[in-house]
């Protein structure tokens, strides 16, 4: 039986439609980058320590317009996972159409791919420390010993995250809000974002951060008040969300630590023991009336006298008569480490190398070196191990156990041994 004309041209249509199909299936699965046919990890922004140029091609900041949610998920991950990282926020004044973001991360994954299975295991860097190329500061420097320095900074990086991985992974259903960066100061000429820990040097490094911006010539001419009370220096909560989100993730993010107890000791004898228009009237006044008991009219007037027993019962209790203080608060709490990626982690127990380390990374002026003087009660020694056991000594075991418990993150996160022998 010949089979109808028009049956036979339905039949060739058909073929014809499931070849092309069958041709445009297999040029998409050509060209589909394999990595995007799997879910993606949401890697974190990553900031390399390297030296900057002076920059003036910003844009306008604002004020603050409540939470920071990033264009995606990537931009407020915890950052102390181990997933690979690399990937920074396009600049908000260089919008990018969605094929040119997609082809450049196609290009950047397989780089990143190519260099994985390239590099020998033994000079595999951490995943969670810095992939900065070592920078000699200039000619005549000791090489080993800025070795030393990057190296201490890749440790101390990798400590702290793993610090976060194990104990705030929360941190990567967060994102970034004003609060959290409401202790971050800013210095647009050398893109530096510095975050303040009362009691580890922030005075002269806030110093530091006016020369840089050429609001000063010498560190040495600017005055206490003028550093803590004017608004020379802004603070990043400050910007809008555009302007907070593109310097978190363009510029160098550093902040300086020190060892808890020392801290702590060194904020009650600047607060508590020198007079004090402010934390004896607002924070001596609660403490004595509630942790002393037949307190005199005068203390309890003026608030002066108060203890470091005393002081240490106000900061244990849940309870507290008058709430935290920045002398006093955790360096997790007021810098978000596990949350914000830090380029560089200073300590002030090594502030002179640490710091001119820094400035030689962001290409500093050479006559510019971290100040050595004390910025308060100058002829006072400063607070040392030795004072803080002095302190310490006056507590009983449970206090100093409850103490360590306190700041124990902080201990952790920065690598400080316990300062005590009974402490566990």
């Amino acid at each position: 039986m010949t089979p109808r004309p028009g049956t036979m041209r339905l039949a060739c249509m058909f073929s014809s439609i499931l070849l092309f199909g069958a041709a445009g299936l297999l040029l998409f699965i050509s060209l589909q980058d394999p990595t995007e046919l799997a879910p993606q990890q949401a890697p974190g922004i990553k900031f390399n320590i390297r030296p900057r140029q002076p920059h003036h091609d910003l844009p306008p900041g604002g004020s603050q317009d409540g939470d920071l949610k990033a264009p995606t998920e990537r931009t407020t991950r915890d950052l102390s996972s181990g997933a690979p990282r690399g990937r920074s926020l396009p600049a908000p004044d260089q919008p990018q159409s969605p094929l040119q973001r997609g082809t450049r991360l196609r290009l950047r994954q397989r780089r990143r791919r190519l260099l994985i299975k390239k590099m020998p295991a033994a000079a595999t860097i951490p995943a969670n420390s810095s992939d900065m190329p070592f920078i000699r500061p200039g000619p005549g420097t000791l090489d080993g010993r800025w070795v030393s320095l990057h190296r201490s900074q890749q440790e101390r990086k990798q400590v702290m995250q793993e610090a976060c991985a194990k104990y705030r992974a929360s941190s990567s259903r967060r994102a970034v809000t004003p609060r959290h960066v409401s202790r971050i100061f800013v210095e647009d000429r050398h893109r530096v974002l510095y975050c303040e820990v009362p009691k580890a040097g922030c005075s002269n490094w806030k110093r530091v951060l006016m020369v840089l911006a050429g609001l000063a010539s010498s560190t040495a001419d600017i005055q206490h008040n003028t550093v803590h009370y004017g608004s020379a220096l802004k603070r990043l909560d400050t910007f809008d969300r555009q302007g907070i989100l593109h310097r978190l993730s363009t510029y160098t993010k550093m902040l300086f630590v020190r060892e808890p107890f020392e801290r702590l000791v060194s904020a009650f004898r600047d607060k508590f023991e020198h007079p004090n228009s402010y934390y004896h009237p607002v924070f001596g006044k609660a403490i004595l009336a509630r942790y002393r008991a037949n307190a005199s009219r005068e203390a309890l007037r003026t608030g002066s006298g108060v203890r470091f027993p005393e002081f240490v019962q106000y900061l244990l209790d849940v309870h507290r008569p008058v709430g935290m203080d920045i002398h006093w608060d955790h360096v997790s709490r007021l810098c978000s480490p596990c949350l914000i990626d830090y380029d560089f982690v200073g300590k002030f127990e090594s502030m002179e190398d640490d710091a001119n380390f820094f400035l030689s990374l962001i290409r500093a002026p050479r006559n510019l070196t971290f100040p050595r003087f004390k910025d308060r009660h100058s002829q006072e020694a400063r607070t040392t191990a030795r004072i803080a056991h002095q302190y310490f000594a006056q507590l009983s075991a449970l206090q100093r156990q409850r103490t360590y418990d306190f700041y124990y993150m902080d201990y952790l996160m920065f690598n400080y041994s316990k300062p005590f022998a009974d402490l566990y």
